[in-house]
């Protein structure tokens, strides 16, 4: 098997280079080989306006943005640039590596062929990671489409915070009890359900206030849902 590609775009990123290599990776600057698509891509803080274009190029690979000092400010603003995930130019690598294993470890898994999964006009194909709403196609981050994916293997009933947490983050943050992790999951549905209402389709994730979320064709029948 190939060493997995890692492109490094900006000079913090880059400069991660030798310890990359040295842990079996191949790392890649721009331009790449005609055909040679990577595995992850790792941000300078500087570059977070190139995440778009990497979406169109290689749609729903790890893309993970350094944020320079740990904020809540800078977490947001790397979740609101479309990143997976953000790594701190600050601290050694080891942090980072960790995170890049993890990404590719669910990119591996999402690979696996399988049935398609859907509710109502929402269809994901595991095999491909495509979505679409409808005749819509639908651009999700990595993250985003392993909450999605979650969601639909389990569609009709409540999925938990915790079991989220478990399955989508790998038990990375802490609790489902601490109130960071809650709202990570609530800005990851919330940027799900703007993706897949774009079109002016109807809800399929609903929220069971106290519990976890439900995609279903029809809101379910459970009391305090949204």
């Amino acid at each position: 098997m190939n060493d997995p590609r890692i492109l490094l775009l900006g000079p913090e990123a880059e400069a991660l280079a030798p310890r990359l290599e040295a842990s079996g990776y191949s790392c890649s600057r721009e331009p790449l080989p005609a055909g040679a698509n990577p595995d992850a891509v790792l941000l300078s803080s500087g570059d977070s306006g190139r995440i778009a274009s990497l979406r169109e190029q290689w749609g729903t690979i790890p893309v993970l943005l350094d944020v320079g000092d740990d904020t809540v400010e800078a977490r947001v603003h790397c979740l609101s640039s479309g990143a997976d995930d953000f790594w701190l130019s600050s601290l050694g690598p080891s942090d980072l590596l960790m995170r890049l294993r993890l990404h590719l470890d669910l990119t591996s898994r999402a690979n696996v062929p399988a049935q398609l999964l859907q509710v109502g006009d929402l269809v994901l194909n595991p095999s491909t990671r495509q979505v679409k709403r409808g005749a819509r196609p639908v651009g999700l981050t990595a993250r985003e489409y392993q909450l999605l994916l979650l969601l639909l293997e389990r569609k009709g009933t409540v999925v938990s915070r915790e079991l989220i947490l478990r399955q989508v983050w790998n038990d990375e943050q802490d609790s489902s009890s601490n109130s960071s992790s809650s709202n990570v999951i609530e800005v990851y549905v919330r940027y799900l359900r703007q993706k897949l209402e774009e079109g002016g389709e109807r809800r399929l994730i609903h929220t069971i206030r106290g519990q976890g979320y439900c995609l279903s064709e029809r809101l379910p029948q459970l009391e305090s849902r949204e």
